[in-house]
Parts: structure tokens; sequence; C-alpha cells
């Protein structure tokens, strides 16, 4: 096929795009509606992350072993690392091409779609390298000693083959969520998911891989969702089809995406900094410390990530209507997201706590783990119900282009607030300290996200006020 052929392809594509039935219930449909659309299948996806993430744990764990877990939990921050330079593409390519849909700008959708996609692939490919070369200092900074060690060695050994295909996979599952078509991102989820577990159970419990059998798993499930994905970009969305010659470094293409995905990026960037620290600090106090942190971890994960969810599932409307100037229905959309993530998280932190027992039970039968586990838990899902508002102030600043204040919301969780009262609270409570450490930040970074989220409201309001008040009198001039 030609060049002029695929442009007539695109162009076609183009104008079946501008009255895509997604883009119709973006700007129409009721809130029912877009949580149906939008945030089930995103809230999917986070299942299916959470389950992927805590697969590794629940198979190692079976083996009896906290070394194993704790040198599982201490390899995750790197993944993070991973994960969070992957939503500085896949967020920032997400809401950057939501925003050019709301202005029907499709030249700037295949420009930002060329940007995520190869920035993902070399960012995943000198991710792996890095690795590879200097694989004992790393798992020496992240706290593995001598009994873990050997363990984390060869996670993050086997592991790191993954990073291009994560990089990738991370990054379009956001990017084709921009429209609307939020069940292929599920779907390549799923894939990838269902894969590992299968794979885990396989190397785990019966060929006995343990720790190099759960990276491995990651690898090749990794590699089935990149084949999903490639497939559905040119079968079935050919208008987001990452061509070489529409990547570009000009400012109006590539600071939209990389400044948009910035706050996500900084908050997924601490938080795996601030594990790091957390976890180098908690196995001072011995593994099956860290072993019951992690565990309590994984059902905070569950809330938070449920919740963040709903909020990045909504992103692409209120993006979009943001976009087209509609304030009221992005205003409707925010209010209804604040009410439902408050009820939300109340549901799940009530189920959370009610079943700890079992729940830390059905990872590691030890009756020390289960001991420690039942107030790390509560220390971890204490302040759960409040968390869909703090990412809520920072969706709806990124999703208008705040990425400044959002950039900054995101760091007062993740490392500003948290690294200081993590220390405080080592000091004055040892262990436990350190387990209610991130309730007692959520406290104070609500409060400045929520007061920056209504600073950039007002500021919002007054444009929009400028703006009828220059077209009025443009109106009457003109008569």
């Amino acid at each position: 096929m030609t060049e002029k052929q695929i442009a007539k392809q695109v162009q076609h594509t183009d104008k079946k795009l501008s009255s895509n039935r997604n883009e119709k219930i973006l700007a129409e449909g009721s809130y029912t509606q877009l949580l149906v659309k939008l945030c089930i299948p995103t809230v999917v996806v986070i299942l299916v992350m959470i389950i992927y993430n805590m697969a590794d744990t629940y198979f190692i764990g079976q083996t009896g072993d906290p070394n194993k877990i704790a040198a599982i939990s201490l390899s995750m921050p790197f993944f993070t690392i991973l994960s969070g330079a992957s939503t500085l593409f896949g967020n920032g390519g997400c809401t950057s091409i939501s925003m050019a849909l709301g202005r029907k700008d499709y030249d700037k959708i295949k420009a930002f779609c060329s940007i995520c996609c190869y920035s993902a692939l070399t960012v995943g490919i000198v991710f792996m390298l890095f690795v590879l070369t200097f694989i004992r200092p790393i798992a020496t900074m992240l706290g593995a000693d001598a009994d873990t060690m050997e363990f984390t060695c060869q996670y993050l050994q086997i592991f790191s083959l993954a990073a291009p295909f994560v990089m990738f996979n991370q990054t379009f599952g956001s990017v084709i969520r921009a429209d609307g078509a939020a069940a292929q991102s599920m779907i390549s989820n799923i894939l990838g998911t269902i894969s590992n577990i299968i794979l885990d159970a396989l190397f785990i419990l019966v060929f006995h891989w343990d720790v190099a059998g759960a990276a491995l798993a990651t690898v090749i499930g990794n590699m089935l969702t990149t084949i999903y994905l490639v497939y559905y970009l040119w079968k079935k969305q050919p208008a987001f089809r990452p061509y070489p010659k529409n990547f570009t470094f000009k400012k109006d293409y590539f600071m939209p995406v990389m400044t948009l995905g910035l706050p996500m990026c900084c908050s997924t960037l601490l938080n795996s900094v601030s594990h790091m620290i957390a976890n180098r600090m908690m196995i001072g106090y011995g593994s099956v410390a860290l072993s019951a942190q992690s565990v309590a971890g994984k059902l905070s994960m569950v809330i938070t990530m449920l919740l963040m969810a709903v909020c990045m599932g909504l992103q692409p409307a209120i993006s979009y209507n943001y976009g087209r100037n509609d304030l009221k229905r992005m205003y409707g959309i925010i209010r209804n997201t604040g009410i439902f993530t408050v009820v939300l998280g109340f549901i799940l932190c009530t189920v959370c706590y009610v079943a700890r027992t079992p729940i830390i039970s059905a990872f590691i039968d030890n009756a020390e783990v289960i001991e420690y586990g039942q107030i790390m838990v509560l220390a971890s899902i204490c302040t759960g119900p409040f968390f869909g508002l703090y990412q809520l102030c920072q969706t709806f600043m990124q999703a208008t282009g705040q990425a400044a204040y959002a950039t900054f919301t995101a760091m007062l969780d993740k490392g500003i607030f948290y690294l200081p009262i993590l220390f405080i609270m080592n000091h004055a409570f040892q262990m436990y300290g350190i387990a209610f450490s991130a309730a007692v930040t959520l406290i104070f970074a609500l409060a400045v996200g929520a007061y920056l989220a209504l600073r950039w409201n007002k500021t919002i309001k007054e444009r929009a006020l400028a703006q009828v008040q220059e077209t009025s009198t443009s109106a009457a001039s003109e008569q």
C-alpha cells in the first residue's frame, strides 16, 4: 500500500471517528452510561492488574517461605518505576487525545499516538539494559539482605526482559481509552493476567521454579498482551496507529503529552521510591514484619486502585467536555464522581477490615504474619473512603490541562509529605508507625489538593466568563 493510499485510509477513518458513538457518549451520555462505558471496563482492568500483582505473592506464599515473599515485595518498587514511566506517555497521551477529539483536531491525534509508542519502547529497552547491567547493586539498593539477595536478583533479572512489553502495554492500554474504547483496554489486561496466573501455577506449583517461575510468567503474559494490542491497533483502530512518520519532537505536540502525563508519573515514581524506603525500614524488624506489611499493602491497593480506576475511567469525559467548553456537564461529572468514590471507598474498607484474617491467611499461613497483619491492615485501609476525593482533585486538574497543580498534588501523598512523616512515625512508633504513615499523610495531602483544585476551578470560571463577555461584545459590535 502506497503512502497516498494509507493517507486516504486514515482520512476515511478520521471521518468515521468524528461521528463515533463513543464520542457521542462522552458528549451526551448520562452519568450511568459513562460509568458503564468508561468506568466498568477501567475498573475491570484495575482488578485484573490487582490480581496480576497479587498472583506472584499468592503462589510464592504457598511455599511458606517469608524470605521469598519478602524478595518479591522488595522487587515491586522497580516494577512501579516502570509503571510510572508508562503513565507519563499513557495518561499524557490519553488526556491529550481526548482534548484533541473535543476540538476535532485529528492531525494531532496521529502525532500523539506515535510519540507515545516510540518513547515508551525506548524507555523500556533502556530500563532492561540498565537492570541487567547493575543487577546486584540494584538489589542492595532495594534493601535485599543475605537471606533475600539471591531471590531478589533472580526475580529482577528475568522480569527486566518484560520491560519493553510492559511499557508498550501500559501506554497503549491508556491511549486507546481516549475515545471511550475502554473495553479493548480491559480485554488486553485480562488476556495478560489470565495467562500470567495460569503460568504462575504451572511454573511455581508444578515445576517448582519459585521466584524465577513467577518472573518468567510475567514476561510471557506481557508478550501476549502486546500481541493483542498490536492486532487491535492495526485491524480495529487505524486512526491510532503509531506510524514513524508522525513522530515529532515539536513543542506543540511533544510537550502536551509530557506535561499532562507528569502528574500520574510523578505520583507513581514517588510511590516507588517511598515504598522502597519503607521496605528498607520495615525489613529492619525482620522478614516476617515485611511479609505482613506486604499482604496488608495488597488490601490497600485493592481500595486505592479501584477508586483510582473510577477517576481514570471518567478522565476522558472530563477532558472531552472541557475541550468543547461544556463546563456545566464537566462539573456534573466531577460532582457525581466525588459522591460515588466516597460511598465505594467506605464499602470496600468495611469489607476488607471484616475479612482481614482469612485474607491474610490465604496469602501465607504463618501465625506471626497473621498477628502483625491485623494492625497493618487497619493502618492501610482506614483512610480509604477519602482517597477517591484526593485522586479526583488530581484527575480534575490533569484532565483540564493544569499539569503543574496536578503534579504538585501527586507529589504530596507520595513524597513531600509522606517521607518526613514516615521517618517521624518510625522514630516514634517503630514498625506500626511505618504502617500508619500513609494514612496520616493522606489527611494533609487531601487538604492541600482540595485547595489547589478549588483555586484552579476559580480560574476556569473566570476564563469562561471572560469568553462569554468577549463573544457578547463582538456580537453587539457586528449589529
